[in-house]
């Protein structure tokens, strides 16, 4: 079976890799170089920031993230030479208003992943000695990791171009679906080439709803930016990741920490915001106070694919024989990123699931309104 893949962000590539692996052709297209928007962009949590606040869908695909990492790890890294690095740090929450909360999500989920305890001052600066003093407790997640995410996307790039199987087009904008019998013929590029394949995949993120028109279905995904700042401090010298407000610190093995994020509403700017980054530099100071010995060597923003309840969308596309979804993963693309391809691959090919396939299928999109119906229908 051949399949092109739009899309070669981290729901794109880890979907060529399942596809693959199990005999399929893959043509993938990318707008730019693969690999270089939300996914590169992101911080690399293997877990949805305080996941009592999601729904159990978007749970359920994220507990699969950190022991797919693993196991792509494993078989990658002797063909690319690039570890991953799946960091095991675990986090500290200081967010009062959810230690009761984040205790009660332990108990009734038991998810590994998830185990939790409520830690005062003492046993704090044990598991974090640069903890701010202003915080006397926290809610402390042993079991969570991160993973280096450009160090992810450049092991997947180089795997898939070196596979016989595979075929990466790159800076190559898919701008249009030819159908005919309610089904896709081929799909035409900006510059006028035309690409034939048996299957087709949506996996193009906060660009998404771009497919709307022609698809004549509303696509509810929109871009949302999220800046970042990179710090440099000694190898391995914060312990742990750190969240409060929904701010983190996550350092990687080599002393660089990332913290983040924002949310801003502002189409595909993605371009830094000076009081943006102020605000996360103050947070991360007021967490960490000796951050302000450290330099910022890089600061940038990328675009998130925000959909309504951060469900993805993942299964055949409405009313099209042979189109495929894989997007709207919102803030969690990473995390849920390896079970989001599983459940596609097993979709596809008419396989078992490994969760429940309804609560993501694009049943959930509507047929598409112009905006100006749109706005009169608010």
């Amino acid at each position: 079976m051949h399949i092109a893949i739009i899309g070669a962000g981290v729901s794109g590539l880890l979907s060529a890799l399942e596809l693959v692996e199990q005999g399929c052709t893959i043509t993938l297209f990318d707008q730019q170089h693969a690999g270089h928007a939300a996914s590169w962009a992101g911080g690399g949590i293997l877990s949805p920031m305080y996941p009592w606040r999601y729904p159990n869908e978007v749970n359920h695909l994220a507990q699969h993230g950190k022991q797919l990492y693993q196991q792509w790890n494993e078989k990658l890294q002797p063909k690319t030479g690039i570890d991953f690095q799946i960091h095991d740090t675990g986090m500290l929450i200081f967010d009062e208003a959810d230690f009761e909360l984040g205790l009660n999500y332990k108990d009734q989920h038991q998810e590994p992943m998830q185990h939790c305890e409520y830690l005062q001052r003492e046993q704090l600066e044990t598991v974090n000695p640069h903890i701010s003093a202003q915080f006397q407790h926290a809610i402390y997640f042993p079991h969570l990791a991160n993973i280096r995410n450009p160090r992810l996307l450049k092991s997947l790039i180089s795997y898939l171009k070196q596979h016989p199987q595979v075929e990466v087009y790159e800076n190559t904008w898919i701008e249009k679906f030819n159908i005919q019998n309610q089904k896709i013929q081929s799909v035409e590029s900006a510059n006028g080439q035309r690409f034939v394949a048996d299957q087709f995949v949506i996996a193009t993120g906060a660009w998404s709803h771009c497919w709307a028109k022609q698809l004549q279905l509303s696509i509810p995904v929109e871009p949302v930016q999220g800046q970042m700042m990179l710090f440099k401090t000694p190898e391995n010298w914060l312990p742990t990741m750190c969240m409060n407000n929904v701010m983190y610190l996550i350092p990687r093995r080599d002393g660089h920490i990332v913290c983040g994020s924002s949310m801003d509403h502002i189409g595909f700017d993605k371009r830094p915001n000076v009081q943006t980054q102020q605000n996360i530099y103050k947070a991360c100071i007021e967490m960490v106070p000796e951050l302000a010995n450290f330099p910022i060597v890089k600061q940038w923003a990328g675009l998130r694919p925000s959909s309504p309840t951060g469900i993805p969308y993942i299964g055949k596309m409405p009313e099209l024989n042979n189109l495929w979804a894989n997007f709207g993963h919102y803030r969690n693309g990473l995390c849920m990123g390896p079970a989001s391809a599983q459940l596609l691959r097993q979709l596809m090919l008419n396989q078992d699931t490994c969760v429940d396939a309804k609560a993501y299928s694009t049943e959930r999109l509507t047929a598409y309104a112009p905006l100006t119906q749109q706005s009169s229908l608010s």
